[in-house]
């Protein structure tokens, strides 16, 4: 697409892209590189997107993984998250847990982030709780590689789906 990253249309792109990727826009910066000519998509911007990722260094990949807030975490009572993110636990009722549930994503949040360094990181949309602790349980036997790979491949898959909601009817 040859946008310029300093240019005004550059600028417009990261503006709209910036958060894709929480609190990272400079994946949005980095994948100017990458898009192709033509009019924008999610599938392109996606992919773009995704390069630019994969592109970086695993500390700054590292950096992207704990952006993420804590599922139903301390973020989510303050309502200190981002839309997309509060949207998204909403969408999986994790603003609805009672006491003795949100106790357990406490402490499962806690052991996931001891263990790995970073918070545990799952593309909600479509899951219940209940599917979300399933995986919890299951990915703390993960190797730390493993969970590096796991967790950013759910970063890849979160960033699809926002940007399949900025393009409806674009999905591909």
């Amino acid at each position: 697409m040859n946008i310029v990253r300093d240019s005004a249309e550059g600028q417009a792109f990261v503006g709209q892209f910036g958060g894709i990727f929480e609190h990272s826009p400079w994946v949005a910066e980095e994948a100017l590189e990458w898009l192709p000519d033509g009019p924008p998509t999610a599938a392109t911007v996606h992919a773009a997107m995704v390069q630019a990722f994969r592109a970086a260094s695993t500390e700054k990949r590292l950096q992207v993984l704990r952006a993420h807030p804590d599922l139903a975490g301390r973020l989510a009572i303050a309502g200190g998250l981002t839309a997309d993110s509060k949207a998204e636990q909403a969408s999986a009722g994790l603003d609805r847990l009672t006491p003795d549930e949100h106790a357990l994503f406490t402490t499962c949040n806690a052991i996931y982030t001891d263990k790995f360094g970073f918070p545990f990181i799952i593309a909600v949309r479509g899951k219940t709780k209940d599917d979300i602790l399933a995986a919890f349980q299951a990915r703390l036997d993960n190797t730390p590689d493993e969970e590096f790979a796991t967790a950013t491949a759910e970063v890849e898959t979160i960033a699809r789906l926002r940007l399949d909601a900025l393009f409806p009817g674009t999905a591909a």
